[in-house]
């Protein structure tokens, strides 16, 4: 599986390396109050997706936040767990064996 997200991510950064490579015409960024901004037109891209992946990151960072919060707040709610004695409990510890089994033939 981990050779299968390999090939994947190598595909990717081909894909993006022509796409930069085939798209490096000069543009024109124009903004309000003849703000002009000339660039390459991946390295554009490139800027407006890492803008646009950090806006998505801060609008998701307060329900984050919340979340933590709450997680902490039913934490301090729960009582404590009782000792562990490192023995992983067993399913068939309450089944006990029968003293004698039937012949049934």
């Amino acid at each position: 599986m981990k050779a299968v997200f390999w090939i994947l991510k190598l595909v990717f950064f081909l894909f993006a390396l022509t796409f930069a490579v085939k798209n490096t015409d000069m543009v024109t960024v124009r903004y309000y109050l003849g703000v002009e901004w000339q660039a390459p037109l991946i390295f554009v891209l490139v800027v407006v997706f890492c803008l646009g992946v950090a806006a998505g990151v801060i609008a998701g960072l307060g329900h984050v936040v919340q979340l933590r919060r709450e997680v902490s707040r039913l934490r301090k709610q729960t009582p404590p767990a009782p000792p562990h004695d490192g023995a992983a409990p067993s399913a068939l510890s309450s089944i006990t064996a029968p003293s004698r089994v039937p012949n049934v033939v």
